[in-house]
């Protein structure tokens, strides 16, 4: 494996951890919203990864990691009695997302700091080619 695919690496986790944190921040966007039909609460999302592991590529590739998709979250809405909402239904109750605020700051922290580790691989990895270069003056 070459070294410079090191940066195809790095760069797919990267935008890996990038979507992570954009899907990170709609739920939190989303987490105090309500609406009073089960059918229509958000409903939090999660990005799906998988390793790409055909290292010498029949596809082209050489590792990393490839979105698979975004999926909603099974956990069920909140149903809250809350009478005087306007939104509530004709029992009175709204329901709110499936989101916990709390575990999401912690996917987000998480999210960040892998997007940072895999901004010092391409660094790292920028130095070490750079200087390779001048072995030879």
């Amino acid at each position: 494996m070459a070294l410079t695919n090191i940066f195809d690496i790095a760069g797919s986790a990267l935008g890996a951890q990038a979507l992570r944190l954009n899907t990170t921040a709609s739920n939190l966007a989303n987490a105090d919203s309500v609406t009073g039909e089960r059918d229509e609460v958000y409903r939090g999302r999660e990005p799906v990864f998988s390793a790409i592991l055909d290292r010498f590529g029949r596809d082209g590739s050489v590792g990393g990691v490839r979105v698979d998709g975004i999926v909603e979250r099974d956990r069920a809405a909140t149903m809250e009695f809350r009478p005087d909402h306007p939104l509530a239904n004709e029992d009175g109750y709204v329901f709110r997302p499936n989101v916990d605020t709390i575990e999401e700051m912690a996917n987000m922290i998480s999210a960040s700091r892998s997007f940072e580790a895999n901004v010092e691989v391409l660094n790292t990895s920028k130095q070490m080619l750079l200087r390779t270069l001048t072995l030879g003056e």
